[in-house]
């Protein structure tokens, strides 16, 4: 007797059984072969033939950075199964292949399309692992970016001190466009700036190693870089005694230095943000401090052109971005910044911009004075009219 016929049910029900969503998925540990292989000969990129290079030179991180920054968001990745979120060979993404993913996207700057090829996944799947790698480590990479403690600044001015010889200064600040296409329904004057371009505006203060220690981003590039300092916490937290109020420097003479920063002559002369003098009618003290005050502003200045060179996405038009989602965009880069100072790495030569990083923008000028920062500025000034006195003295 021939055994009897499976049912139709049975095989419509076992076919389902095979194919349970619940089944686990095999994960794509292999991601970084896979992606090498592909990547590392393509036409258009100028990729370090040897390998450690070559995934600084993608992801713009040491592997080792790079497992660190897995180490901060894997919890919210995990927590959050990736749920559809597979490649090409039906293999769930990995949380380091995910990161993979966000990091190409804002080092790069290149299309969604462009991206997902690269990794063998669509355009949505980079869209989704790109903003969920945001929010988590915007969330878990706070303490990158954060103002100094006490014994940290006091730290912070020496090597200040050391390398420009200006006492008791705790930075440097400056700003920049970051430039987008607004959809029409949302162009405004507010946003469109002096060069005709939609941008958002991004105010950053740097230390000796230009991490960025403060920044402010979300207003129109439509405002002065003056008028955003005046909107910002930090202007309101130092107008009030509750930053840039540590320890004086007392000089020879019973001179005091209070703490500030320096920025360019876009930004008001106060008594904790100290500007320069205007280059007409300049005497010799004055004309050295213009020199090291310089110096010491272009902190801010190459911090800013490692930034948007590292993370490119903040130098290209962003293509219609969301106004609510791009501060969280623009934080995110800022950290990643930070992090690679404090793990001790290093950015890949090629990737800071070689201009100004707001190039085709005038410079602005602010003529506010106040009488206090007048008198700070002047009081450093004469720092380096004795030390011209003396080095005169020494080789006659």
């Amino acid at each position: 007797m021939a055994p009897p016929k499976k049912s139709k049910k049975s095989k419509k029900e076992s076919r389902k059984a095979n194919n349970s969503p619940n089944e686990p998925k095999p994960i794509d540990s292999d991601w970084w072969d896979c992606f090498w292989q592909k990547n590392s000969s393509t036409p258009g990129y100028s990729v370090p033939n040897e390998e450690a290079e070559g995934f600084k030179y993608f992801f713009r991180v040491s592997k080792k950075t790079f497992e660190y920054i897995c180490s901060l968001v894997r919890e919210d990745l995990v927590s959050r199964p990736p749920s559809g979120l597979i490649n090409i060979e039906g293999r769930l993404l990995s949380v380091e292949k995910q990161v993979a993913i966000a990091l190409r996207r804002l080092a790069s700057g290149e299309s969604q399309v462009s991206v997902g090829a690269a990794f063998g996944v669509g355009q949505s799947t980079v869209s989704q692992v790109t903003w969920r790698f945001i929010e988590a480590l915007e969330e878990r990479a706070k303490h990158h970016l954060r103002w100094p403690d006490s014994a940290r600044m006091e730290e912070i001015k020496s090597k200040l001190e050391a390398e420009f010889g200006l006492p008791n200064c705790c930075g440097s600040i400056d700003a920049t466009h970051i430039i987008m296409t607004l959809p029409a329904v949302q162009t405004s004057d507010d946003w469109c700036d002096p060069e005709n371009n939609y941008s958002m505006l991004v105010q950053g203060v740097v230390d000796h190693e230009m991490r960025f220690l403060d920044m402010v981003t979300g207003w129109p590039g439509g405002m002065s870089v003056s008028r955003v300092l005046k909107f910002s916490g930090f202007y309101k937290l130092c107008n009030s005694g509750d930053r840039l109020d540590g320890n004086s420097t007392t000089l020879s003479g019973g001179v005091e230095i209070r703490e500030y920063i320096v920025g360019g002559a876009a930004y008001p002369l106060l008594p904790w943000l100290i500007t320069p003098y205007e280059s007409s009618g300049l005497v010799s003290s004055m004309a050295s401090f213009n020199a090291k005050h310089e110096a010491a502003r272009l902190l801010a200045v190459r911090a800013f052109s490692q930034l948007k060179g590292g993370w490119r996405i903040l130098n290209k038009v962003m293509w219609r971005p969301d106004k609510r989602k791009l501060p969280s965009i623009i934080l995110v880069c800022c950290l990643l910044h930070n992090i690679i100072i404090d793990c001790g790495d290093k950015l890949h030569p090629d990737a800071a911009l070689s201009g100004h990083h707001d190039s085709g923008y005038g410079e602005q000028y602010c003529k506010q004075v106040d009488p206090l920062g007048e008198n700070l500025r002047e009081n450093l000034a004469k720092v380096f009219t004795k030390a011209h006195v003396e080095q005169t003295s020494l080789s006659k």
